[in-house]
């Protein structure tokens, strides 16, 4: 009989030593298994700063586990064994070290747990999938919320779960005596821009991370994105120290300024937490606690404590489930049929529209940008153009270092793109450049005007959004949400629509937006 008991498998959005696969852990009769393989950076196009702080902080999550007398096997991207997958990696694996059965804290992603599940029925072995504590909520809570609704929202949720975790509530009744301030927490900046903003917790390279960009900027050198910036926190001490930071510089100015565009600051008031959290460095308690705790000691004001703990107590935990509820055929939804490709300048930034290229640079630069800048600049564009779903999702998932695709595929299909047809959101967040303008002061330098619908100046954005509404006008008046808008189009007579739809082929062809 094999020495072995039980090997841990443990994948690179599971960095976390007290995780549920590691309840029971005998180092005396028990293992760890972790690979880096390429197909995890190549089944989608990973930018180089998104796989370089996988890599990175798996190779110190493994230094962690050695340390707790952990035993680990350990497959590097660069080993000459290295099979290039996870499923092929793990079966190479078994065979030679025998163990009698596999422990799996649950996966963020539907592939990768099919992969998983069909190598230990190949090998004969059990393979236990145990949940993920690093949520307040289990899938199967997740589920009884939603059976029996007719329609799914997240604010019910949210309501449901401050109610039940006792975060920001006074009794039976919210803090403050409201669910959300979301009316004042949607504020531009004024012409003189944010002011002074603290940097942000930046982590210099040490020499396990060096070498991992070292091996980056060779193994995946046509990759999108520089490492030239990359200082993300890849420890679990390092991102308890962006939290604190957080909290006590950003956060009390998080609220009014969430929404907020400024050129060429990419942090704003913003916590870059989110793939620390999506790594499991952090726990969402624990973030959450520590916004409350900041609340309670009067150092944040209570619109911004609610603002940040919804993302966190509300969306997070909201779109996992809507994933794990809807896959596989979520990824299939295209409820706008839209088949359009992808512009290619969203890989490179090569564009005349100023706010495209400002996020779309920072973006390759960092692997980051705010939820704003995802959802009505990129997100937008790609919705109002109609764009592929799948193709937006392959770019969201591959860009940004936060990105697991439990939290990407509903925030980019549903969300940003309504290709769900209304489960993720009521409406498609649909506006004109005049958005962006109010916004932001990125139109001021740009070569378009968001005012103009057509003509040589027409704001790309401006046009392909009135080209929505004309394409989907029947759908949008059926809904009350978006049925204002149409009434619009009777602004429009026939010759102002045959021009609107003639300049929006045009952009559809790449005549218009991209660089030479």
């Amino acid at each position: 009989m094999s020495a072995l008991r039980t090997l841990v498998l443990v994948l690179g959005d599971q960095l976390d030593a007290q995780a549920s696969a590691f309840d029971g852990f005998d180092p005396a009769q028990d293992a760890v298994w972790m690979a880096e393989v390429a197909e995890e950076s190549t089944h989608i196009v990973s930018g180089q700063p998104r796989i370089a702080l996988f890599l990175s902080a798996m190779r110190h999550f493994a230094e962690t586990l050695k340390q707790l007398s952990r035993p680990v096997h350990y497959t590097r991207l660069d080993d000459p064994d290295n099979r290039g997958s996870l499923a092929t990696q793990l079966a190479h694996d078994l065979a030679r070290l025998q163990p009698r059965e596999l422990v799996l804290t649950a996966p963020g992603d539907w592939r990768v747990l099919r992969a998983l599940q069909a190598t230990a029925r190949e090998a004969g072995l059990p393979l236990e999938i145990r949940d993920d504590r690093h949520f307040y909520t289990t899938v199967r809570d997740f589920a009884a919320h939603a059976k029996g609704r007719k329609s799914l929202r997240m604010e019910y949720f949210y309501r449901e779960q401050r109610r039940r975790h006792g975060v920001l509530m006074d009794g039976g009744e919210p803090a403050g005596g409201r669910w959300n301030y979301d009316s004042e927490n949607r504020q531009s900046f004024g012409p003189d821009g944010p002011g002074f903003l603290p940097p942000p917790p930046r982590f210099a390279p040490d020499a396990i991370t060096q070498e991992v960009l070292t091996l980056v900027r060779t193994r995946f050198a046509d990759h999108p994105g520089t490492l030239t910036a990359f200082a993300w926190p890849v420890t679990r001490e390092q991102a308890l120290q962006a939290l604190q930071a957080f909290i006590s510089e950003r956060l009390p100015h998080f609220g009014p300024w969430q929404d907020a565009i400024w050129p060429g600051e990419p942090w704003l008031y913003h916590a870059q937490l989110g793939a620390a959290l999506n790594l499991k460095l952090l726990n969402p308690r624990e973030v959450v606690a520590a916004a409350e705790a900041a609340w309670h000691a009067g150092q944040v004001p209570l619109a911004s404590a609610e603002g940040f703990i919804r993302q966190v107590l509300g969306w997070r935990e909201y779109v996992r489930g809507i994933y794990w509820t809807q896959m596989p055929d979520y990824l299939e939804r295209n409820a706008l049929d839209a088949h359009q490709p992808l512009p290619a300048w969203y890989w490179d930034g090569r564009t005349d529209l100023a706010c495209l290229r400002d996020a779309i640079s920072q973006t390759l630069q960092h692997g980051y940008a705010h939820h704003i800048q995802r959802l009505m600049v990129t997100g937008l564009y790609a919705l109002l153009l109609g764009v592929e779903p799948r193709e937006v999702h392959a770019w969201y998932l591959g860009v940004y270092v936060d990105a697991v695709e439990w939290v990407e595929l509903p925030n980019t299909l549903g969300m940003s793109q309504h290709a769900d047809g209304g489960l993720m959101a009521s409406k498609p967040y649909i506006a004109s450049g005049k958005y962006i303008e109010r916004m932001s002061p990125l139109c001021r330098g740009c070569r378009y005007d968001p005012a103009q619908r057509t003509g040589e100046r027409a704001c790309p954005i401006t046009t392909l959004y009135w080209d929505f509404l004309l394409r989907h006008e029947a759908r949008l008046a059926a809904n009350p949400r978006t049925a204002l808008q149409v009434k619009n189009l009777a602004r429009l007579d026939e010759a102002e629509r045959q021009a609107v739809q003639q300049r929006a082929a045009a952009i559809r062809r790449g005549e218009i937006g991209s660089l030479p």
